[in-house]
């Protein structure tokens, strides 16, 4: 059976995945078979994940990183109302287009599993997922999407190490020369085979992004408003969409679900564990965002860091530096899946030579460099990307390859997963994503679009392409 035919006459499935789940382990447990000294146990500790804890560290460290710099921003384009609003509802819609993905990933594993296929040395993807339930054409509209949102995800990280955070620690380099310097360093996320690998980079780019978090916070309450605050915003519509837009963003991390997915001895929990890591979000984002407005009003509409203009001292510094390693984290997230998408295209995914993978993996890293440096719009590129990439990305591709693969009365009797309780009808699930998909065509694309592109043009406009100090203050930037 070619992949494409699984969705065109689905097999009735037995039960439900909990018997792959057990599968599963049975085989990991076969092919790592622990290394009882103490080096075994150290790198078991610190380097191979795959639990629920792991998904969790990963799912929430990776949904909010340098973006939360930015959330203050937002809130003064958008106003106290609508930036929290935004937060919530966009947050509940990226658990929900999470919940699809996650659903037709494990129709598509348990499938392909049950078919004799092994993925000992293969990590699943999101367009192959699309390729073996609904043909070529969806695997290469999943392929376009993903593969140039994690490129420019992994552009926005490496601009907001190297062109935003560092700069407040040392502005005795320009922020185009510090995105050389970071961009060599990234270069070495080569080494990292997958997401399995991230346990402890999660773990404490979880703690990081927690820190930083809280001292926004803080520090702004004990700051105090600044004289003259005001809080006008919206101030137009240009603004108030690309705040909107930039929130969605936030919240549409999940361009690598499936990757994290796989590294699960039991994938099929990732739905509940990424809702469990949007709330803890939520906690982190909607504070900060609050406070900092509070503190420095329209201040933030000309200064996308929000670190920027708290006091410096030495707990800001630990922040800033928490970031840049966070950030770095963060840049590896995302462009892991397009190493796995190199690999798969060069013949070299499946090799356990991880010397030779690494080195074949370099030529990824350079276009990333070189946008970086080409375009270090920290704040206005997050808005373009959430307009014109998230949203087809981790919305409407998932919601619409759900409701193509269910239409048949054979599939959903077939179906792995059932309605949830909350939603308990087919129909229910199909009125879900269809107002998801014209909510994001008119909004996010439509609005969002408009907004952010007329934003982004004018940054161009105003600090040039390949701008040698983006935002600095006149001594710097010259």
């Amino acid at each position: 059976m070619q992949a494409g035919e699984i969705g065109l006459n689905p097999e009735p499935l037995a039960g439900n995945y909990g018997e792959m789940e057990e599968q599963n382990q049975r085989l990991e447990s076969e092919r790592n078979i622990p290394d009882p000294t103490m080096k075994g146990k150290v790198s078991r500790l610190l380097w191979h994940g795959g639990s629920v804890y792991d998904a969790w560290f990963s799912a929430a460290s990776n949904q909010v990183a340098q973006v939360l710099l930015t959330l203050p921003t937002s809130f003064a384009q958008l106003g106290y109302p609508s930036g929290v609003i935004f937060q919530v509802f966009y947050g509940i819609m990226g658990c929900w287009a999470c919940y699809m993905i996650a659903w037709l990933y494990m129709e598509y594993r348990t499938r392909k599993e049950r078919q004799g296929h092994s993925f000992k040395n293969h990590v699943i993807q999101w367009f192959e997922v699309l390729d073996g339930l609904l043909g070529p054409y969806w695997r290469l509209a999943g392929l376009a999407f993903n593969c140039i949102y994690c490129l420019f995800g992994s552009v926005i990280q490496l601009i907001a190490c190297a062109s935003s955070n560092i700069f407040l620690l040392n502005d005795h380099l320009d922020k185009r020369t510090w995105t050389y310097i970071f961009g060599a360093l990234c270069m070495s996320t080569v080494f990292i085979p997958s997401f399995r690998n991230y346990r402890l980079w999660s773990f404490f780019g979880l703690i990081m992004i927690t820190y930083t978090a809280w001292y926004m916070t803080i520090a702004a309450l004990i700051h105090g408003q600044v004289p003259g605050v005001q809080h006008e915003g919206p101030v137009s519509k240009v603004l108030y969409f690309t705040g909107a837009t930039n929130i969605l963003y936030t919240f549409g991390s999940h361009a690598v679900t499936v990757e994290i997915m796989h590294a699960m001895f039991k994938p099929a929990k990732f739905k509940k564990v990424f809702l469990w890591a949007t709330l803890y979000v939520f906690t982190l984002t909607i504070p900060s965002a609050i406070s900092v407005y509070w503190a420095f009003g329209d201040s933030l509409l000309t200064n996308a860091n929000s670190l920027a203009l708290l006091p410096r001292d030495i707990a800001r510094d630990i922040a800033v530096v928490l970031m840049l390693i966070h950030q770095f984290i963060t840049v590896g997230f995302a462009i892991t899946p397009l190493y796995f998408m190199w690999e798969k295209l060069i013949g070299v995914h499946q090799t356990t030579n991880l010397l030779f993978r690494a080195l074949c993996r370099v030529p990824v890293m350079l276009p990333i460099w070189f946008l970086a440096i080409a375009f270090p719009f920290f704040g206005p590129i997050n808005s373009t990307v959430g307009a014109l990439l998230v949203t087809f990305t981790v919305y409407i591709i998932p919601c619409m390859a759900h409701m193509v693969y269910f239409r048949s009365a054979a599939a959903r009797s077939s179906s792995v997963e059932k309605p949830p309780f909350f939603l308990p009808s087919w129909t229910g699930l199909y009125i879900v994503n269809i107002a998801l998909c014209v909510y994001i065509v008119v909004i996010g694309i439509g609005f969002g679009g408009w907004a952010s592109v007329t934003n982004f043009i004018k940054q161009i406009e105003t600090f040039g392409v390949f701008a040698k100090c983006y935002q600095c203050p006149k001594t710097n930037a010259a």
